[in-house]
């Protein structure tokens, strides 16, 4: 009888098991890049996020004799102070009060002209279809307080600095309701953001199919319970997505609030969080900061909520009848009159008015000598003293291009490549909770309204922590943060292109010994180059037109063309300052026509047809 020992087995030495995984690792690295990406986004997304609610309950620099506390200590002094003090009406209830206002009647102005507007495009005759369904979108290529600025230049009266508007000029005299404070804004808001409700209105009705509604009505059904029982279901997540996404963009906002809530002192929460910056009050900024920040969160997550309610309201069925058209009859031509006059107040109106106040020495009058082109190309303005000649001379509007292109094209291609390379490792990732924390945390500054991020952003870069230098007033910050804030559009449609797309390819070429490197040059940044121009044209787009964002991060040696035009509406020069806004119009609506022709799509895609 034979004893057989069994000898355990041999490790091998530690330095072969070392070589080992660096092989692989440079093979197949996507673990370690997903480790990378991770502690990226933690400190880039969520360390603000922590830093501007530490500020809060920590005691600032200069608040050590109204609070009784030293520097750094922790405290409810601001939650007193902005809650429960006696300026807290002033500095937040009164803003709040405000803002909701603002938020629900701008929401309102989108449903009615929006929905309405895709009601006429989508289901009945209306003469143009086509062509409303293209132009009707153009708002939202615009910058957000162009609206503001053509409002304030036709209404404007002797409250604010400056000259007075066309109508002013022209012997009406205007009253202040008129010219300033929540009506102005609610209008110029609706009229920038009912494209939203017109997009996501339009799909909807243009999915729904028609024989349901004939199958009701043959049942005997009236319109009012058609609507109630079919037509109003189908549509509600559109409209919850459409009213929730308007919410969270007003809240964010701050041009048009500014420029037409300062002259009659009317604050919003984004307006009262610039003025506590400026103001030096660290700590009312940052519980303001995390008051929006939490808004946000809260609108953006019910907006999930009620996506996921979406499923329960489908329908099985052909497409034979889903493009019946209803008759309008007589009033075709009133309806599509009335669709022209939408497209006259959002793009005609605004743009021809912030035109004719850059040739017009004193608006609304119309003698050929009040004309002029010295708001372009003056050497010399009199009375101008911040910025004494024409916006294309010196070297101010140059600058200010030259910043912005820099700054906006650096953070888009950062936030395109991000993008890829966080959508790979979602995708290809061989660790599902790394990959789900990569997909989530890319997401999160979707949730944060621009303003309330960039005062996070300010709390945590203002000062030098660790080896990281102070960053405020350096262009490296303003990349940073605008990439950050942007990261949601170009990973999500990283996600996208990388689940559509095998691993075969891949597989192939790593059998042939092919680089994790080389994989990626070769197969993926070839293949997914429509994600990647996608994922850096349209932060391009929307950094080009970004105020929110920057308004608090610029300095002197950073100004960027949004807030240059903002200088210039504070000290009162409206002519150049519409000049700038429209070359930033320009600039926005070229870039936004390239990208449709190369990408060969539409925002208002099938609406029309």
């Amino acid at each position: 009888m034979s004893l057989t020992i069994q000898r355990p087995p041999v490790k091998p030495p530690r330095r072969r098991r070392l070589v080992y995984r660096l092989r692989v690792l440079r093979h197949e690295p996507t673990a370690a890049l997903g480790l990378v990406l991770a502690l990226l986004l933690l400190y880039l997304v969520v360390a603000p996020l922590v830093s501007v609610i530490s500020d809060s309950f920590r005691i600032q620099y200069g608040d050590q004799v109204h609070s009784g506390q030293q520097p750094g200590e922790w405290t409810g002094y601001y939650l007193w102070r902005v809650f429960r003090s006696q300026i807290s009406e002033l500095i937040f209830w009164e803003p709040l009060v405000n803002t909701v206002v603002v938020s629900l009647g701008t929401v309102l102005f989108a449903l009615v002209v929006g929905g309405g507007t895709a009601l006429l495009v989508t289901r009945t005759n209306v003469p143009g279809r086509k062509f409303l369904a293209g132009a009707l979108v153009v708002p939202y290529m615009l910058p957000s307080w162009t609206f503001s600025l053509a409002w304030l230049t036709l209404f404007k009266n002797e409250r604010a600095a400056g000259q007075e508007g066309v109508l002013q000029a022209g012997g009406v005299r205007t009253p202040d309701w008129l010219a300033y404070g929540p009506i102005p804004i609610i209008v110029t808001l609706g009229l920038h953001y009912y494209p939203f409700v017109f997009l996501l209105v339009g799909n909807a009705l243009r999915r729904i199919d028609a024989q349901l509604e004939d199958s009701a009505r043959i049942l005997g059904a009236g319109r009012g319970t058609v609507l109630r029982r079919i037509t109003g279901p189908l549509m509600m997540p559109a409209l919850s997505s459409a009213v929730l996404l308007v919410l969270g963009r007003v809240l964010g906002t701050f041009g048009t609030p500014y420029i037409l809530g300062l002259p009659a002192d009317y604050r919003v929460l984004s307006t009262g969080l610039y003025q506590s910056i400026r103001d030096r009050s660290t700590g009312v900024a940052s519980v303001i900061a995390t008051v929006i920040v939490i808004i946000g969160v809260l609108i953006v997550l019910a907006d999930m909520r009620l996506m996921r309610e979406h499923r329960r309201f489908v329908t099985v069925g052909g497409k034979g009848a889903m493009d019946r058209l209803g008759d309008l009859r007589r009033w075709r031509w009133p309806a599509a009159g009335l669709a022209g006059l939408v497209l006259m107040a959002g793009v005609v109106v605004p743009v021809m008015t912030l035109i004719l106040s850059t040739v017009m020495r004193t608006p609304g009058v119309w003698r050929l000598d009040n004309f002029t082109l010295d708001f372009w190309l003056a050497e010399s303005l009199p009375g101008a003293v911040g910025f004494p000649h024409g916006v294309l001379r010196g070297n101010e509007l140059w600058d200010a291009a030259v910043n912005s292109l820099v700054i906006v094209g650096s953070a888009a291609l950062i936030c395109g490549v991000v993008g890829l390379l966080v959508g790979y490792v979602v995708v290809r990732g061989v660790a599902p909770r790394l990959s789900g924390f990569l997909r989530q945390v890319s997401f999160l500054p979707y949730l944060i309204p621009g303003i309330a991020f960039a005062a996070a952003s300010l709390s945590l870069f203002a000062v030098a922590r660790g080896p990281i230098p102070a960053l405020y007033g350096t262009t490296l910050l303003l990349i940073v943060v605008m990439a950050v804030t942007h990261l949601p559009y170009s990973s999500r449609s990283g996600i996208s292109a990388m689940m559509q797309l095998g691993r075969e390819p891949e597989e192939a070429a790593q059998i042939c010994g092919a680089t994790w490197w080389t994989r990626m040059r070769l197969i993926i940044f070839p293949i997914q180059k429509g994600a990647l121009v996608t994922g850096v044209v349209l932060p391009f787009i929307s950094g080009l037109k970004e105020l929110s964002i920057v308004i608090m991060l610029t300095t002197t040696g950073t100004q960027l063309l949004t807030t240059l035009s903002i200088n210039l509406v504070d000290y009162g020069y409206t002519q150049l300052a519409n000049a700038v806004v429209l070359m930033i119009a320009l600039v926005s609506f070229t870039m936004t026509y390239l990208t449709q022709r190369l990408t060969k799509s539409s925002l208002a895609s099938g609406l029309g047809g």
